[in-house]
C-alpha cells in the first residue's frame, strides 16, 4: 500500500500496555542495523513494502506519544535526526516561535568552520519571524544566526528562497496557529498544497517532508484531508508516507511523514 497509516487508540489497560511496548520494542529491535545516521532503506525503488523501513532508536519517543508522555514535535525531532546530516540544507516552512528552527540548525551544522548546513525558515506572520529572530539571537552567537535566513513570507512560495539546484534534506511544516498568538491567523488548506508541492519539487532523494497537522481549530480537518490526500498520491516507487493518529484523542496533533526515496 502507498499509505501506511498507523493509527492508533491509547485506551488500553496496564497489563496490555506492558504488552504493547515490549512487543512495540521487539519488533524495531529485529530491524536490519544501517550504518548511516539517516535512513537507508530509501533506496529501495520496489514497490514492495515486504521490506522493513528501518527508524532505529524511535521506538521509544513513539511509545512515549502515545501514552501522552512525548509531544507530537518531540516524535519530528527523533526522526529528523535520523534523516538529516551536518552540511545540509533543509527548511522549516512555518517558523513559528523558533523552537523547530534552532533544533534544525542544531543538527545540520557543528563547530568546524567547513560544515556549510544552513536553515531556511519562513513565515508568513511578522510576529512569527521576530520571535525567531529574538529566540536565536538569545541563544545562538552571531556566525551560527548567519546560517539561518528568515523570510516573512508564506510558504506556498518556498520556491522563491531555496536557491536553484538545491539540495534540500528536509522541509518541515507545523500546520495551524502560532502558538501564543492570534488564532484566528491560520495555515489554509491552498496555500498548505501548493507549499507541498513545492518541497516535493526541491526535495532531493533521501529526503524528508515531516508535518504536525493541529486540527483543532477550524479548517484543521480540512487541512489534514488535504495533506492525507497529497501523501496518498504520491507514487510508492519514490516515496513512503505514513501518519500517527490517535483515534479517541480527537484534538491531538496528527504526525505525517513523506519519505522521498533514493534512486
Amino acid at each position: 500500500m502507498s499509505m501506511l497509516s498507523s493509527t492508533l487508540a491509547r485506551s488500553f489497560s496496564i497489563p496490555f500496555r506492558k504488552t504493547l511496548m515490549g512487543s512495540f520494542k521487539q519488533r524495531f529491535q529485529c530491524l536490519p542495523t544501517i550504518q548511516r545516521s539517516r535512513v537507508a532503506a530509501f533506496s529501495s525503488s520496489s514497490p514492495s513494502h515486504s521490506r522493513n523501513f528501518p527508524l532505529p532508536g524511535v521506538e521509544d519517543v513513539f511509545v512515549g506519544y502515545l501514552f501522552g508522555r512525548k509531544k507530537a514535535t518531540e516524535v519530528a525531532h527523533v526522526v529528523w535526526e535520523k534523516v538529516i546530516q551536518k552540511g545540509d540544507m533543509v527548511v522549516d516552512a512555518t517558523c513559528g516561535n523558533g523552537n523547530d528552527t534552532l533544533a534544525m540548525l542544531k543538527m545540520v551544522t557543528d563547530d568546524s568552520d567547513s560544515c556549510g548546513g544552513c536553515v531556511y525558515a519562513m513565515d508568513i506572520q511578522e510576529d512569527a519571524i521576530e520571535s525567531t529572530s529574538s529566540l536565536l539571537g538569545q541563544t545562538l552567537g552571531s556566525k551560527e544566526k548567519g546560517r539561518v535566513k528568515l523570510f516573512n513570507m508564506c510558504h506556498s512560495k518556498m520556491e522563491e528562497i531555496v536557491p536553484e539546484n538545491s539540495r534540500v534534506r528536509m522541509v518541515a511544516f507545523n500546520l495551524g496557529y502560532l502558538p501564543g498568538g492570534n488564532k484566528s491567523l491560520i495555515t489554509v488548506s491552498s496555500t498548505t498544497l501548493s507549499a507541498l508541492k513545492a518541497a516535493e519539487r526541491v526535495l532531493m532523494p533521501g529526503g524528508l517532508i515531516s508535518l504536525v497537522v493541529y486540527i483543532g481549530h477550524p479548517g484543521g480537518r480540512e487541512e489534514l484531508e488535504v495533506v492525507e490526500a497529497f501523501g496518498s498520491g504520491l507514487p510508492v516507487s519514490d516515496w513512503v508516507c505514513c501518519k500517527l493518529q490517535m483515534l479517541n484523542r480527537p484534538l491531538a496533533p496528527v504526525l505525517v511523514f513523506m519519505f522521498k526515496r533514493e534512486k
